[in-house]
């Protein structure tokens, strides 16, 4: 099975009480696809600047990830970020923000990705998001993210892309301001209305839970983790793992659900333990099945 990610790349500067990590790589759709990897080939689509300085294909080498859908786009330049994390480190704070190519039309699918079965679309505009998904051919699952600037701004956009996915993948905050419900069973029952199959509600350090139209509910915990040092990309990681674990079983039931979403909680557990991919590129697939089976025994009773 083949799974697309689209979605953004991006150059970070992240702030945080265990320092502070200048003109890092960063941007959904390479976290996404790091994580992605460890379980399934990864087709990567997505468009930088002229003025972006990572080398993809040296970030991704020995990773099965294949670059055919990146554009270096003339006369554009990178997205930026720059936040902070103070405390807790629950929520970032965005300090600055460039979003420069990301306000333009999205990478163009190539024509060999356009049969992919899985696909993720990652945050950015809902609008870009239907375009990306008008240029597909048939895929048997699609699972979205977005953010607040969105839900805030083009709510009609959002739901109009949310009839035409099979998962809504957002943390706690954004799904209650597109419901503004406070409870959360309600409010991933009320999105389930609004078009998708399954909804996942990531709840940071409390772990995640998700619903689906059959009427099945499961909670996981985060893995309890010792080191965090950067939460950027937890939930691009989270939803990279996710997607490649459905995608190597090519098959979409609930009990594969919940593993899915156990390995997505192992892999934003690497994510958080350093700045930038360093959390993911330091594993192997040996370390991650350990994490999984460690998470398996601590939520047993």
């Amino acid at each position: 099975m083949s799974l697309l990610v689209t979605g953004s790349i991006g150059i970070d500067t992240v702030t945080t009480p265990f320092g502070t990590s200048e003109n890092c790589l960063g941007g959904s759709a390479i976290y996404f696809s790091m994580a992605a990897s460890y379980f399934c080939p990864v087709r990567f689509s997505g468009v930088v600047g002229m003025d972006c300085p990572f080398n993809l294909a040296e970030t991704f080498k020995g990773r099965d990830v294949d670059l055919s859908g990146l554009e270096i786009r003339q006369g554009s330049k990178t997205f930026r970020w720059k936040g902070s994390y103070h405390n807790t480190m629950k929520n970032a704070i965005t300090d600055n923000v460039e979003l420069n190519v990301l306000m333009e039309k999205p990478a163009k699918v190539p024509i060999e990705f356009m049969d992919s079965k899985f696909v993720f679309l990652a945050n950015t505009s809902p609008v870009l998001q239907m375009e990306i998904l008008d240029q597909l051919d048939s895929p048997v699952f699609v699972a979205a993210d977005t953010m607040n600037c969105w839900i805030d701004g083009h709510l009609e956009d959002l739901k109009k892309l949310m009839k035409k996915i099979n998962a809504l993948i957002i943390n706690e905050d954004e799904a209650r301001s597109i419901t503004k419900e406070s409870n959360l069973i309600i409010t991933a029952e009320k999105i389930l209305e609004m078009g998708p199959d399954v909804v996942i509600i990531k709840k940071g350090e409390y772990g995640s839970m998700m619903c689906n139209k059959d009427g099945d509910i499961f909670v996981l915990p985060a893995y309890i983790a010792r080191e965090v040092k950067d939460p950027t990309g937890a939930g691009d990681s989270f939803a990279g793992a996710f997607m490649g674990y459905l995608t190597k079983q090519g098959k979409v039931n609930t009990a594969n659900l919940k593993k899915a979403i156990a390995y997505g909680t192992v892999m934003a557990s690497f994510t958080i333990s350093d700045f930038s991919l360093a959390g993911l590129t330091g594993i192997n697939n040996k370390v991650i099945e350990s994490r999984f089976e460690k998470l398996r025994e601590i939520t047993q009773f």
